[in-house]
């Protein structure tokens, strides 16, 4: 006999999804759930992106790690409302959690939710979270091969940030390789390359966002 202990955790977590989802939709809030490895860059994208867009929307941003605030400060000390969710353990978001850090927030005065996901390539991918769109950041010094390793998260995002491209000489990164192999998981997705540090290719991933925001 096989008991299969993943799929009711799922079910559950989708219908509370979907609530979120129309309580999103209510408000006119964009929600985008950023998903990435440990160390790809996430916060520092996120500043990079609140200051591209900060003149025209309305941001927060919650803020998912396993331990510590450390993110959420630098968040917060850009005048920006943010929620700290710590998952004791958990290796991702799930749609309670969210739900917690969402009766905080007043959606009426926002436009955009930025969810900083748990720094993963795996779990994340399963779980609904009410979102417009899931986008997944990789940075260079990663390594190429990921879209081989971690198919699952390149073919849920709708989006792939390429990030810290400016250590591209400095790592044996084979940048064709890895776009060729994203267009095979994901022919519609684009890929925006950056540095958020410097702010490299910025522009052109925040008008990608702007429009969907708008659009939504």
């Amino acid at each position: 006999m096989q008991i299969d202990v993943k799929q009711p955790i799922l079910q559950k977590n989708d219908t509370l999804a979907a609530e979120l989802r129309k309580r999103f939709a209510e408000n006119h809030v964009f929600v985008l759930d950023l998903l990435a490895s440990p160390g790809s860059g996430k916060t520092s994208t996120i500043l990079a992106t609140i200051d591209a867009l900060r003149d025209e929307f309305n941001i927060a941003v919650i803020e998912g790690d396993i331990a510590s605030s450390v993110d959420a400060e630098k968040i917060k000390a850009q005048g920006i409302a943010a929620v700290q969710i710590n998952t004791g353990g958990a290796c991702h978001l799930e749609s309670a959690m969210v739900k917690r850090a969402i009766d905080i927030l007043d959606l009426e005065r926002l436009d955009l939710i930025i969810l900083e996901n748990v720094g993963n390539l795996v779990c994340p991918t399963d779980f609904d979270l009410g979102e417009n769109a899931k986008v997944m950041i990789l940075s260079v010094p990663e390594g190429d091969d990921k879209p081989l390793k971690y198919p699952g998260v390149f073919q849920v995002s709708e989006a792939i940030i390429l990030n810290k491209v400016d250590t591209m000489p400095v790592f044996n990164f084979d940048k064709e390789a890895f776009e060729s192999a994203v267009k095979q998981l994901n022919p519609t997705a684009p890929i925006f390359p950056m540095s958020a540090t410097n702010g490299e290719g910025v522009q052109a991933w925040a008008e990608w966002l702007a429009e969907r925001i708008r659009n939504a």
